[in-house]
């Protein structure tokens, strides 16, 4: 699949007579790029500075114009080294001839030091900007430097016009690369690599290198993670406790710098940049690049990536479902977590939809339960299957490639038949779960097409039990199928059905013809046909119960059938999908007619209110005997209150933290917060928002694009 695509940024950006002049020969030393603003450094000592711009072609493809705003001569004899854009500072900060200093972004003129401190650090060979900064000023910017007088790293803080060094490290030989990540220095010395916690001192040898031989490269790739080149043509994966958690990548022997775009590793060697992916180490992609370094046509490629979901539907569209769904669960950390958990349940389904083409349904059947799939996808794909009311819509864009069952099954009835055989089974186990809320007329009726169409033996269990069959469809397709008569018999030889299965089955088959009738009005009539007949007592009951006449059910149960098992059991099935205080109420009405209440309570103790338990006990009772529901009685009290404390006590904290937050004052003005609207700088620091409206009104940036063209 294409991770990256090539985009040729407008050959003007680099014509001779933009960057040479006059001259014979100038090279691009460095560029930078903060937004949509492009900086090239050249060996004339020269900082350029040019304004891209996005153009959607009619044919929907991009490219990019550049406009060239600016460029300032540094007034040295070296070429521009390096460039870093530090942007809440409006700053360049650039290497030169061994000497490190400021350039603002707007005009390019150097910025004199201030009073009382420096704005250059001298004999600099190398540096790097702190990605994960340990300062909590969001308008400091801290920088890793290597110098060629000693074998050391300082740490400096780069404000607007100084430059402020807080930290010296010897290091054991001289440093020639280096990455930085909170605390921790990456470094590529003469013969090895290291990790180094410039705070404590502590250090880890990686493992050695010969930077004689070839450039090392060093790269922060995530908090406290760093990318190496090691002997072999291996991107060597390394933490902050000098632990390899990747497997490395396999590059060329001739890799000359390498890049990371999460969460693919870019490398360029003197023919191709080759894509790895950090999640299984494989090749992803080649781009043919010959003469990857800048020579003298100056024309720059600009590699853009990709959104992360058509890489991922492109693996999707290939079949390859192990990798997209690799490529989503590694990507979650990088994106925000709701449109994480959408992108995800999505990807899910559109697997699940793929194994199910494949007959692959043990799988299917666990992505869709993963992916919260709506149950209506699937049977939509079933002709004829959901009602004919069903308002149902398939997702846009579409989770398949299939019209229906016809089209997947190409003629193959065996494949259609194993189809539906899943579908019943998927259906079963979903029908009684919080997926099909709100569709449940639409798998009830469903089911009751496919058990019709297949004979199936639980056809009679879902028409007796309580369901949610539409009538104006389920009646005609049981006609359809002439199934109903042949079942019963089925079923009397088979398990001996009762007589009341007997007549409830005599009611729906000779009432077929009446789409009115309803479940309940089933139940009437047969409570009319049992009402005295000694031997169904027990259904009598169920179907009290099914008209939620409990006090009957339970008069039933306990004082003609003595079965006070079965009633116990009736009162968890009847509040089985009820809340709490539903089952309580039929709880406390049992212990009202139950004799063997002690059993009752120490058994189902929870679902009593302890205080109305007492009320309604005989006095006379022994406490020995209540002994256990009385213990777990006060235990969950005691729990209850003591939670409920606990519950004040983090309130009261986080109201205390938040009253000391607000005493810390604004850290633009110094003065305190007497109104409620804060704004959180990254640290996070609170500022007042008229500062921070002060300071982007007064920025030398907003006034310059305020007054530039029309293409700024």
């Amino acid at each position: 699949e294409d991770i990256l695509e090539s985009k040729l940024i407008d050959t003007v950006l680099f014509n001779k007579k933009l960057l040479m002049g006059e001259k014979a020969r100038i090279n691009i030393e460095c560029i930078e790029c903060c937004g949509k603003h492009l900086y090239v450094g050249t060996n004339d000592c020269i900082i350029h500075h040019f304004l891209l711009e996005e153009v959607t072609s009619s044919k929907g493809k991009l490219s990019y114009l550049a406009q060239k705003l600016l460029h300032k001569y540094l007034g040295l004899k070296k070429p521009v080294a390096e460039l870093r854009a530090a942007s809440a500072l409006e700053r360049l900060i650039v290497l030169c001839d061994g000497v490190v200093f400021l350039v603002d972004m707007v005009t390019l003129e150097t910025v004199p030091s201030a009073a009382g401190g420096g704005a250059k650090i001298r004999n600099v060979t190398g540096f790097c900007i702190n990605e994960n900064p340990v300062n909590g000023d969001p308008f400091c910017v801290e920088m890793g430097v290597l110098t060629s007088k000693r074998r050391t790293v300082q740490i400096y803080m780069i404000y607007e016009d100084r430059v402020q060094l807080v930290k010296e490290v010897s290091t054991p030989e001289q440093p020639c690369a280096l990455s930085l990540d909170g605390y921790f220095l990456c470094l590529a010395l003469a013969t090895q690599y290291m990790i180094l916690n410039y705070n404590t001192g502590s250090f880890q040898d990686l493992f050695p290198y010969n930077s004689e031989e070839r450039r090392p490269i060093v790269k922060r790739i995530g908090r406290e993670e760093f990318l190496l080149a090691a002997p072999g043509g291996l991107g060597m994966f390394a933490n902050a406790e000098g632990v390899s958690q990747r497997a490395p990548v396999n590059w060329s022997e001739r890799v000359i710098c390498a890049a990371v775009c999460f969460p693919y590793v870019v490398a360029l060697d003197e023919s191709f940049i080759t894509i790895h992916s950090m999640l299984d180490q494989q090749l992803k992609q080649t781009l043919s690049f010959r003469d990857g370094h800048i020579l003298q046509d100056f024309e720059v490629y600009v590699l853009v990536p990709l959104p992360l979901e058509r890489q991922i539907q492109d693996l999707l569209a290939g079949q390859r479902v192990e990798e997209a769904l690799t490529l989503t669960e590694g990507a979650q950390r990088n994106i925000p977590k709701d449109r994480f958990q959408i992108l995800h349940k999505r990807i899910l389904q559109q697997v699940g939809f793929i194994q199910f083409g494949q007959l692959q349904f043990s799988e299917a059947r666990e992505h869709f339960r993963k992916g919260q799939l709506d149950v209506r996808e699937l049977i939509s794909l079933y002709p004829l299957l959901l009602p004919a009311s069903s308002s149902f819509t398939r997702c846009h864009p579409p989770l398949h490639e299939f019209a229906d069952l016809n089209q997947l099954a190409q003629g193959d009835q065996e494949k259609v038949l194993h189809c539906k055989k899943f579908l019943i089974r998927y259906l079963e186990e979903v029908r009684s779960t919080e997926v099909v809320n709100g569709c449940r007329e639409d798998v009830d009726t469903a089911l009751l097409k496919l058990y019709a169409e297949q004979h199936h033996e639980s056809l009679m269990e879902l028409l007796t039990s309580d369901n949610s069959c539409l009538l104006a469809d389920s009646i005609p397709w049981l006609e359809k199928h002439h199934n109903l008569l042949l079942l019963f018999f089925n079923w009397t030889v088979q398990y001996r059905l009762s007589v009341q299965r007997y007549l409830i089955f005599l009611l729906i088959n000779l009432n077929v013809q009446l789409p009115a009738i309803c479940c309940s009005s089933v139940h009437l009539l047969c409570l009319g046909k049992i009402e005295n007949c000694q031997d169904l007592l027990l259904e009598r009951a169920t179907l009290h119960g099914k008209l939620e006449e409990h006090d009957k059910a339970l008069q039933i149960l306990v004082h003609e059938l003595k079965d006070f098992q079965s009633a116990e059991s009736f009162c968890l099935w009847a509040s089985s999908c009820q809340d709490s205080t539903y089952r309580q109420k039929l709880f406390h009405l049992l212990l009202s007619y139950d004799m063997a209440a002690v059993d009752l309570l120490n058994r189902h103790g929870e679902v009593f209110d302890a205080a109305q338990v007492l009320r309604i006990l005989p006095e006379s009772w022994s406490l020995q005997l209540l002994c256990p529901f009385l213990n777990r009685a006060v235990r969950a009290s005691m729990h209850a209150c003591r939670m409920s404390q606990i519950g004040l006590g983090l309130a009261h904290s986080e109201n205390l933290q938040l009253l000391h937050d607000r005493k810390k004052g604004c850290h633009l003005c110094h003065n305190t917060f007497s109104q409620p609207d804060v704004v959180c700088l990254p640290g996070p620091v609170p500022v007042h928002a008229h500062c921070v409206a002060r300071r982007v009104r007064d920025s030398p940036t907003k006034r310059l694009l305020a007054n530039s063209s029309n293409h700024t």
